[in-house]
């Protein structure tokens, strides 16, 4: 009998559902972090740096270095690392600072 990790401890996939990035429809799993979903859509870079807009995706990938950032909803400045993904979630790769008019 061939046993592997998913056999030992009885796991199943999790539910999937759909997040847009760009406006492309890309597939996710119940607990993926937005930068998960995205990797494994094999998107590795879905943000610009302010000066020279040189592209940006996950490097620390716990929240510390704030290169992942995106747009998630319409509110910039996510880290996509730490963000969940949710069912519908519209992801915008984010220039700069942000798209939003952050204005108080």
């Amino acid at each position: 009998m061939r046993r592997s990790p998913r056999s030992l401890v009885g796991g199943s996939p999790a539910a999937a559902y759909e997040i847009t990035f760009d406006g492309r429809e890309l597939p996710a799993q119940e607990g993926q972090s937005v930068a998960a979903v995205l990797w494994s859509a094999g998107i590795l870079a879905w943000r610009t740096t302010r000066e020279g807009g040189a592209p940006r995706g996950a490097f620390c990938g716990i929240g510390s270095c704030y290169d992942c950032l995106v747009t998630v909803n319409g509110l910039p400045n996510q880290r996509a690392c730490l963000v969940p993904a949710r069912p519908g979630d519209a992801v915008t790769t984010q220039e700069g600072t942000g798209r939003a008019d952050l204005t108080v």
